[in-house]
């Protein structure tokens, strides 16, 4: 390894972290692990987690909470203080040295008194400074109180894509997963707001609301959908089928999501007479009359057996993993996924992504609190020389850059569809013979002229993107995609790993055309180990990784959360990705990211394999009650829901003793409420089903909105469950300009979500194109590599171009 490698590709930059919670500490983790110099600053008491466990297992006298172990690994701690105009002067002179702060509300950023993201970029302007809020920093919403399960609520993440039962409320996702993927957006803005100062000399406040992170990951791009088509995606909840089922030894889950794959499910339990080929191939309702004979098959089975057949059968399957069984797994033993604490003995992931040359820092100690606070300055001399560029302050970041989008459906279009958004020039490629399959799950007849022009979810995915159809297949269609690979800096792509392997372009032979390209690989579940070949829809993921097994009810199999497996694939590989562009034009030269999807999920499900390595504590799945509040839940109200059903809801949820007074006081301070052992956590979560029966009678007899007034007017987190197609109607979405009216040649206008991030400097729009039509861009791009008109018609006439589908 050279000695810049050693070094990690963020060597030279300091940051300095503000924040409390999850989020930033995920964050600032991420930046650390890329060779970042990561200064924390502490509240004389230390941060929160350094106490806190999901399980409520206490740590040992002296030793930190093992999530705060692997969260802080790599950084320093500061404590600034008791003087308090010292402390002020002494975080103002770290802060003069530094290139980019980390702040989020509570008693980290309560170090710097008084200031506000504002202010501190406003002193110290070449900072990047960003701000983890709910809801902004500014708006409609900015100072009402808020909790993960809250937002969940509101971005219309509970409901999701159908999520559980319909005679039982809908659940949220478990484990805290909106502050890990805030988190993860946090560390992209920052790398983006350096390589912006670069070219400007200049910082900027990057404003992540974490509202708009949970519409992005746990909903599937319902305000697009419904304004194009003029439907919601899901009117009414179901549990998805096959889905988890218990086998004799454990959990399995399968998942059907083709005609193909129906047919093949019935030739795999035996049940060719399910198939009826008079009638159209239904899925979601085959599978749920099916439901009670598909489950009696899986129980008759090892989780095993019954994955061995589905994967002999190619119907999608996983194991449904927990803390316990995830670091068992023998995909993970063989790659390595887990690692012991280079402190104590527990097991944490290694990482999200894997680079090569490896250029990521390997696993350090976390601080003990206060543990540089002599040092600090040694820390701050040593960093980089703030940036003097002087370049036009119109241009995006990644401007200039070519990406090669070898992607499909929603992981990896995410990951290029941010780059696209901030200024690179990015190249979807497709074929004819098969397009993205996003252009196709919207149940849009192919009867409709250009059918595959029209799907929402295809649009909402790549705008500012540019199409070009190549049948790599083929001897000439291989040729082209390999010149359009030599004019790229980098290449993304998500197909399972034997498909460019066996076409001869695997890393190495890709950097022999382009030496110092980055190369960012996808895989489901890696390019080694024994699942490698395993198809990696999102479900599939959540399963193997344990975010499924978190949410659901505990008297019941869990319930798949259908969504965040794609977008947070999607999020660790682009993170992983500006690693490497930095690493590059530091020193020149190319890497391979491998960004295996299964890794990434694991990293935002740290918290079980951590805790039960640690302390042999199993967290388990508890409905809508939550480690951070208690109460916490929802509760239905007198109003009913958009479709004329009595299925509106609220989410309460009470994080401190002071929003206990506080919903004491909102409900008229009842007797049952003032019962002195509810003053206190450990008492409301030993008394929850006795809150639990007193908010649901009083929610019942009102609307939603009364509910919301009276609940979130006297301080108390609260939020209507809403329907996700409705989540243009929140204020602080319309106040902060969160969706784009688009325009579309083949569609009519619809909104469409951007990032979850205002930048101080812009851009003043994120979507400057529409998602392109298939091949659109050829004659453009393969002109540009020398091809001329005569050979391009050449090539459409052979079928090796095109732009209508030639389906198989």
């Amino acid at each position: 390894m050279s000695e810049a490698a050693a070094r990690g590709p963020l060597d030279g930059y300091l940051v300095v972290d503000l924040s409390s919670g999850i989020a930033g500490a995920y964050c600032t983790r991420l930046l650390a692990d890329g060779g970042a110099a990561v200064v924390k600053v502490e509240p004389p008491e230390g941060d929160a987690l350094r106490s806190w466990t999901a399980s409520g297992e206490v740590p040992p006298a002296g030793r930190d909470a093992p999530l705060f172990s692997y969260l802080a690994g790599g950084k320093q701690s500061v404590v600034f203080g008791p003087d308090g105009e010292r402390a002020a002067a002494d975080l103002d002179e770290l802060l003069d040295r530094a290139h980019a702060v980390v702040w989020s509300p509570g008693p980290a950023g309560g170090v710097a008194g008084d200031s506000t993201p504002a202010s501190l970029l406003s002193a110290h302007p070449h900072l990047a400074v960003a701000a983890i809020t709910p809801f902004g920093l500014n708006g409609p919403w900015q100072d009402r109180p808020a909790t993960e399960f809250t937002l969940q609520a509101w971005s219309g993440g509970i409901v999701g894509l159908g999520r559980g039962a319909p005679d039982r409320a809908p659940v949220h996702v478990g484990g805290q997963v909106g502050e890990w993927l805030s988190g993860v957006y946090a560390a992209i803005g920052i790398q983006a707001a350096l390589a912006r100062a670069r070219q400007t000399g200049a910082g900027q406040l990057i404003d992540l609301s974490m509202l708009e992170v949970a519409v992005l990951c746990l909903t599937y791009y319902p305000v697009t959908f419904f304004e194009t088509l003029h439907r919601p995606w899901r009117s009414e909840r179901s549990l998805f089928q096959p889905g988890v089922a218990a086998a004799k030894d454990g959990l399995v889950a399968l998942g059907c999501g083709t005609a193909q794959q129906w047919f093949d499910l019935c030739a795999m339990v035996g049940h060719p007479e399910w198939i009826d080929p008079a009638k159209p191939v239904r899925i979601g309702e085959l599978t749920a009359q099916r439901a009670p004979e598909l489950r009696e098959w899986v129980a008759d089975h090892t989780v095993a057996d019954t994955r061995d057949l589905a994967t002999a059968f190619r119907i999608p399957n996983a194991p449904v993993s927990s803390g316990a069984t995830v670091i068992e797994l023998e995909q993970m033993r063989e790659r390595g996924v887990f690692r012991r604490n280079p402190t104590d003995e527990f097991l944490q992931p290694a990482g999200p992504y894997r680079l090569s040359p490896d250029v990521l820092l390997p696993a350090q100690p976390a601080p003990r609190t206060g543990e540089h606070s002599g040092t600090w300055r040694d820390t701050a001399a040593a960093a980089r020389p703030r940036p003097c560029g002087s370049a036009a302050g119109t241009q995006l970041p990644y401007a200039g850059l070519r990406v090669l989008d070898l992607t499909a459906f929603w992981a990896g279009p995410s990951a290029t569809h941010i780059l696209a958004m901030l200024g690179a020039e990015v190249i979807h490629v497709e074929s004819t013979t098969r397009p993205d399959g996003a252009r196709m799950i919207a149940g849009i007849p192919v009867t409709e002229d250009q059918w595959w022009e029209k799907c929402p979810i295809f649009r909402a995915l790549n705008t500012n993107k540019k199409s070009v159809t190549v049948d790599f297949q083929t001897e000439r269609g291989l040729e082209l995609l390999k010149r359009l690979i030599a004019s790229s800096d980098v290449i993304v792509e998500n197909y399972t790993p034997r498909v460019l392997d066996q076409i001869g372009l695997d890393y190495d032979r890709v950097r022999a055309l382009r030496p110092d390209i980055v190369m960012v690989r996808m895989p489901g579940f890696g390019l080694t180990g024994p699942m490698r070949e395993n198809p990696a829809f999102a479900y599939v993921i959540e399963d193997a990784a344990g975010l499924t097994w978190l949410t659901g009810y505990p008297d019941d199999n869990p319930v798949e959360p259908y969504s965040l497996g794609d977008p947070n694939a999607g999020l660790h590989a682009l993170n992983g990705l500006l690693l490497a562009l930095e690493h590059r034009r530091r020193t020149g030269q190319g890497v391979l990211v491998e960004a295996a999807m299964v890794e990434a999920a694991i990293s935002i499900a740290a918290a079980q394999p951590i805790e039960f390595s640690a302390f042999g504590a199993l967290l388990q799945r508890d409905g809508n009650r939550g480690p951070l509040a208690a109460p916490q839940n929802l509760y239905r109200s007198a109003d009913t829901d958009e479709f004329g059903r009595l299925d509106a809801w609220v989410a309460v949820a009470v994080a401190t003793d002071e929003q206990w007074a506080a919903l004491a006081g909102a409900l008229g301070h009842p007797a049952w409420a003032a019962d002195p052992e509810l003053s206190a956590a450990a008492g409301r979560r030993a008394r929850h089903d006795v809150i639990d029966e007193h908010l649901a009678a009083w929610c019942a007899d009102r609307t939603r909105d009364e509910i919301v007034e009276t609940l979130w007017g006297a301080g108390v987190p609260v939020a209507k469950v809403m329907q996700p197609h409705r989540q243009a109607e929140l204020p602080p979405l319309q106040a902060r300009g969160f969706f784009e009216l688009t325009e579309h040649p083949v569609g009519p206008p619809a909104r469409q979500s951007t990032i979850p991030m205002r930048l101080s400097d812009g851009p003043a729009r994120f979507h400057r194109s529409p998602a392109p039509l298939l091949g659109e861009h050829n004659h453009e791009v393969l002109t540009e590599l020398g091809v001329n008109a005569a050979e391009i018609a050449e090539l459409e006439a052979a079928g090796i171009i095109g732009r209508a589908p030639r389906m198989r």
